[in-house]
């Protein structure tokens, strides 16, 4: 019985070492295949669509500030020409506004910082097809070879 394994890499060194341990276990040319990934090249998006949400929420600093600047502003329009409902209002879209605001900025300054930083990417896919009986040793060969992930699939 045969099996695929999937595993990611970076492009890095250890990839072809890896190769080159499975062909010496007896491991075809033909039977490994790398597939290297496209990394993403456009900066990620700021405003969620309603078919697509990164989970990221604008208004959980807004709603807060603009509750507390309502309160406030209400509490100091008793004493003002136009009354504590206007002024509590005018707070109201005037936290909101600034919380939006800090939040914007927030969240812009760290999506900058994740581009700097550099982290592991899965930049190569390799597909090793073997018999059953090969499948352990070549699992061992890919994660000591710092394979990111790795999965297996009987056929």
């Amino acid at each position: 019985m045969t099996m695929q394994i999937f595993s990611t890499f970076e492009n890095h060194v250890f990839l072809e070492i890896a190769i080159a341990g499975l062909e010496k276990v007896g491991i075809t040319k033909e039977d490994i295949f790398a597939v290297p990934l496209d990394n993403r090249k456009e900066k990620r998006k700021i405003f969620d669509t309603l078919h697509r949400s990164d989970g990221i929420s604008l208004i959980d600093m807004a709603m807060p500030m603009a509750t507390a600047c309502a309160v406030i502003t209400a509490s100091i329009g008793f004493e003002l020409k136009w009354g504590p409902i206007y002024w509590g209002l005018i707070g109201a879209v005037g936290g909101f506004v600034l919380g939006l605001a800090i939040r914007l900025i927030l969240v812009s300054k760290s999506n900058q910082k994740q581009h700097r930083l550099k982290g592991k990417h899965s930049e190569v896919i390799l597909i090793v097809e073997c018999d059953e009986s090969k499948g352990e040793q070549v699992e061992k060969i890919l994660w000591e070879h710092f394979a990111l992930g790795l999965a297996k699939i009987m056929k």
